[in-house]
């Protein structure tokens, strides 16, 4: 699926047999400048509960029918068919993978890096902006709020959005908790001294680098 329907390289495989489990690795590009996903299997599980706090990741493409048709032409669950994002002029659509995770594809102009959103959702925005500010030094590069449609989004990164991979919070009007299930397991960022960067507030030079699901 990652790399027929979406068009990822599978960049590394490795196999954990004194700790049971096997993991791989996708992207776009080579894994030290580019986001990539880490797929992990764990020996004898074959379900896992994605909980309703992981969102979705989002992939930018240039023409997102064609991609869609593709996916389509390759057995892939298509869950929302391409069109005009609700009250925007954004072309969309949305794909899950055989494991349940769920993809935006984002009608845009060429991009260094195609995999640009993961979206989480959060129960308290303003906490969650301090904690990405402060804590990991990322920057909140916009925020939007639709009244008409009860959320509120922030945007979180460290880079310009159309260039680099950030972070989508968003704030559901209500709702201050979601089950994290055990699927999603983390982001990973890079950074240029893990002992510094431990300290809050981080310093040194980040970056977004790696998603695991299981």
């Amino acid at each position: 699926f990652y790399t027929e329907c979406l068009g990822m390289k599978l960049l590394r495989k490795r196999d954990i047999p004194e700790e049971k489990y096997s993991n791989a690795f996708f992207g776009f590009g080579p894994e030290e400048p580019h986001f990539v996903v880490e797929l992990t299997y764990n020996y004898g599980v074959d379900k896992c509960d994605i909980g309703t706090g992981f969102g979705h990741f989002a992939i930018a493409t240039e023409d997102v029918y064609r991609m869609v048709e593709n996916i389509r032409a390759k057995g892939g669950n298509i869950t929302r068919e391409p069109g005009p994002v609700e009250g925007g002029s954004s072309q969309i659509a949305f794909v899950k993978d055989p494991d349940g995770y769920a993809f935006e594809l984002i009608q845009r102009g060429p991009t260094p890096e195609p995999i640009c959103q993961v979206m989480l959702h959060v129960g308290d925005l303003e906490r969650s902006i301090k904690f990405y500010e402060k804590a990991l030094g990322m920057q909140l590069l916009r925020k939007i709020d639709k009244p008409e449609h009860k959320y509120t989004l922030a945007m979180m990164g460290y880079g310009p959005e159309l260039e680099n991979t950030v972070l989508e919070l968003t704030y559901n009007y209500g709702v201050t908790e979601y089950t994290k299930g055990n699927a999603y397991a983390q982001v990973a960022i890079s950074t240029d001294d893990t002992y510094k960067s431990a300290e809050i507030p981080m310093v040194g030079k980040q970056s977004l680098l790696i998603m695991k699901i299981f």
